[in-house]
């Protein structure tokens, strides 16, 4: 069974994307949440805006933090990468399903992280996939990449709620499976091409969901938060 499918607290299936310009507006909205989530991604954007020491500061203060930083490079500065995230308290951090990157990751990643391997973007479609220059369909390369990443020892997946059945097939019962382009029914898609609503990943055996602007961009953020693990409860 996965590991938060043991979860007491059902507020942790629901990551919350702070995918906002700055440190203060994220301490904003984690402040207009409160309680009703403890789950916080942070990526590119305000990572590189002070965001990796708001991420330490959300670890101490008792909060989980996702570091979605896709990592991929040579495996030594992978490996070192990993191990500076370990250090900031981080609960995910994302690299790129590449098996050399992947080994790496395992080989730096210290007590109480999970590395998550991303296997294609959610918003590629087969169409960008064959821009990009791969032969196989979205769904056949993420169980490929699924099925390379268990054999590793990469502690979960990150893919389309879409490709959820097909990656638990080549994964395991024991890992986890992390979705983004989680839309609540009614919400716009943006640039999201493969989405389901909170209630439909839960089905599909999803462990967590990311949600971002469903909830940053709504009028009252915690009571949106509160929906959604409602919905996935």
């Amino acid at each position: 069974m996965p590991e938060s499918a043991t979860l007491l607290d059902p507020r942790d299936r629901l990551i919350v994307a702070l995918d906002l310009p700055d440190v203060a507006a994220a301490e904003r909205l984690v402040a207009r949440i409160g309680d009703a989530a403890t789950f916080y991604k942070i990526g590119y954007r305000l990572a590189y805006a002070g965001g990796l020491d708001f991420a330490a500061r959300l670890a101490r203060e008792g909060k989980k933090t996702f570091l979605d930083l896709k990592l991929h490079d040579i495996g030594n500065t992978v490996e070192e990468g990993v191990r500076s995230a370990s250090a900031l308290g981080a609960t995910f951090l994302t690299v790129h399903a590449y098996p050399q990157t992947m080994r790496a990751a395992v080989r730096g990643r210290g007590a109480g992280l999970k590395i998550l391997a991303v296997t294609v973007l959610t918003s590629y479609d087969d169409a960008d996939a064959a821009e990009a220059g791969y032969a196989l369909p979205v769904a056949d390369l993420v169980a490929r990449r699924a099925e390379q990443a268990a054999e590793i020892g990469i502690d979960g997946i990150v893919c389309s709620a879409a490709e959820a059945g097909a990656v638990r097939e080549r994964i395991g019962p024991s890992r986890l499976i992390v979705t983004p382009g989680i839309r609540p029914a009614g919400a716009e898609a943006g640039d999201q091409k493969r989405v389901m609503t909170p209630g439909q990943a839960r089905a599909a055996g999803i462990d967590h969901v990311v949600v971002g602007r469903p909830i940053t961009g709504a009028e009252d953020p915690r009571t949106v938060a509160q929906a959604i693990v409602a919905e996935m409860a």
